[in-house]
């Protein structure tokens, strides 16, 4: 039961460390204002494996993963909408 319990806390950690190596990401794209580098379909394929992982976290009533998975979806939505601003959306003259 105790290593069970160790299982579930690192994952835990490993669920927030995902969601947090988005971040800098999100951090350089408010800086450049510039998102030609980066691949619209990897991270809008990122953010529907993580919403039907919520939905599954969801039918298996696994709070962990769905709390993690959500923290993700949120920090990788916010690195596909910043692409989806600075490529498609024309800039202000």
């Amino acid at each position: 039961m105790m290593l069970e319990q160790m299982v579930k806390f690192i994952f835990g950690i490993g669920l927030f460390i995902n969601a947090i190596l988005f971040i800098p990401q999100i951090l350089v794209l408010l800086k450049q204002k510039c998102s030609d580098d980066l691949s619209l379909m990897t991270f809008g394929g990122f953010c529907f494996i993580q919403m039907v992982t919520i939905i599954h976290g969801y039918y298996t009533q696994d709070r962990l993963l769905m709390i993690g998975f959500a923290s993700s979806l949120l920090t990788c939505g916010t690195v596909t909408a910043l692409i989806i601003r600075y490529r498609l959306i024309p800039k202000a003259p």
